[in-house]
């Protein structure tokens, strides 16, 4: 089967790079005598059967846009796969406009709809996947980085650097909660670049509930510390996911809060950078110490910055090959590059039978990549209980005694 016309669809969140992927596909589309089609709004149209939402993307409309913020085309968060009339209806429309190649640019979301087109049109549609996520949390192979990520941590690391020289300023702490889900990779990766004070991500906790008395336990010790070591000040980075593994009882709004296409928390609505400031402001007050915490949130400005060279040229690359995968009678895999070199890997090994959606990488506390970063934050480990003298030292400047110091915060000598 030749394929005429390509079907450009984005679903999931924004993330910069996406235009360079539109603009590659659909330029060497033309290069190679097939029409690219641009549907608007991800599945939203599709999945109602629409067949207007839609244009030929020429190349004089996408040859400057690479550079750009933002999603030319539009997306959503519908996931076909979940509903029966939404992906019939979709195939119909497909069919209808004589789709028969389909390029999805998403991530872990949006696989179950590509698997599911390709299966359903029975080899009438050729879909592939072209992954992108500011989360860094496809199943990708180590160390490939997933497109976007680069970006969203470089503005990150701009943010949280403003904000440090704030805190030496003023003297004053920040608590900034950073956008990713479920994973902590974003947040770590600009507290690591940055030398943030303290980064605190899901990953690191091996328990499957986690309180926010957790959390303000690992934050108090950090504050304690700097302030022993003669600093005042500080930036605390927290990763958003956090609140997907707190008990809906602590939390009260999780049991109410608005869930996405996907049935996922939607994180951003629950305020965990004024919950920790809270608990931790009122604990250090009881003692008679007294801190400025300010809490910010780092999140949607990440999601349409104009992208950093390293992702344009990367997404221009996974544009490119996925439409001579297509050509070639590729189909049903994700599109990547892995040293240099173009490499399908088949969706079906990116697929988590049992939660019946995409696989998710998630951070490796137990490499040296997460121990290095680790050595540079200001945390209590088990090397600040050797020594009896600096156990003092800690506890007075965290208005404790020695015995209160080391029942409260003994935990982290293990």
């Amino acid at each position: 089967m030749s394929v005429k016309r390509i079907g450009i669809v984005v679903g999931g969140g924004p993330s910069p790079g996406t235009n360079a992927m539109i603009s590659a596909i659909a330029i060497e589309a033309h290069k190679v005598g097939a029409i690219p089609i641009g549907f608007h709004d991800g599945f939203e149209w599709l999945a109602q059967r629409y067949t207007d939402e839609q244009h030929e993307m020429t190349i004089d409309e996408v040859s400057r846009i690479y550079l750009n913020g933002g999603v030319a085309l539009g997306t959503s968060r519908i996931d076909i796969s979940r509903d029966p009339q939404a992906l019939e209806n979709s195939l119909a429309a497909l069919k209808k406009l004589g789709i028969n190649a389909l390029i999805v640019i998403g991530g872990d979301d949006v696989i179950s709809s590509v698997i599911a087109i390709e299966r359903e049109s029975q080899g009438q549609i050729r879909a592939v996947l072209v992954p992108k996520s500011i989360d860094n949390d496809l199943y990708l192979p180590t160390p490939a980085v997933a497109p976007g990520y680069e970006t969203a941590r470089h503005l990150g690391v701009e943010i949280v650097n403003s904000l440090i020289k704030d805190a030496r300023t003023t003297g004053r702490w920040y608590f900034a909660v950073t956008m990713g889900r479920p994973s902590g990779h974003l947040t770590l990766g600009i507290g690591k670049a940055v030398s943030a004070t303290c980064t605190v991500i899901p990953e690191e906790f091996k328990q499957p509930i986690v309180s926010l008395s957790d959390i303000a336990d690992i934050i108090e010790g950090s504050i304690i510390k700097c302030r022993a070591l003669g600093r005042s000040y500080g930036v605390v980075l927290l990763a958003e996911a956090l609140v997907e593994k707190f008990d809906p009882r602590e939390v009260a709004e999780l049991q109410d809060v608005d869930r996405d296409a996907q049935g996922n928390i939607r994180v951003t609505e629950i305020d965990l950078g004024r919950k920790v400031k809270n608990e931790v402001q009122m604990r250090l007050e009881q003692r008679g110490i007294k801190v400025t915490i300010v809490d910010k949130t780092i999140g949607y400005e990440l999601r349409c910055a104009q992208p950093v060279p390293y992702d344009v040229e990367y997404a221009r690359e996974l544009g490119y090959s996925a439409v001579n995968y297509l050509l070639k009678g590729g189909s049903a895999a994700m599109i990547t590059t892995q040293n240099g070199e173009f490499k399908p890997i088949p969706l079906s090994e990116m697929f988590d039978l049992e939660k019946g959606r995409g696989k998710q990488r998630m951070v490796d506390t137990e490499t040296e990549n997460y121990r290095v970063a680790r050595d540079y934050m200001v945390r209590l480990e088990p090397k600040d209980f050797v020594d009896p003298v600096w156990v003092e030292t800690l506890a007075k400047a965290g208005g404790l005694t020695i015995e209160t110091f080391l029942q409260k915060f003994g935990k982290f000598a293990k």
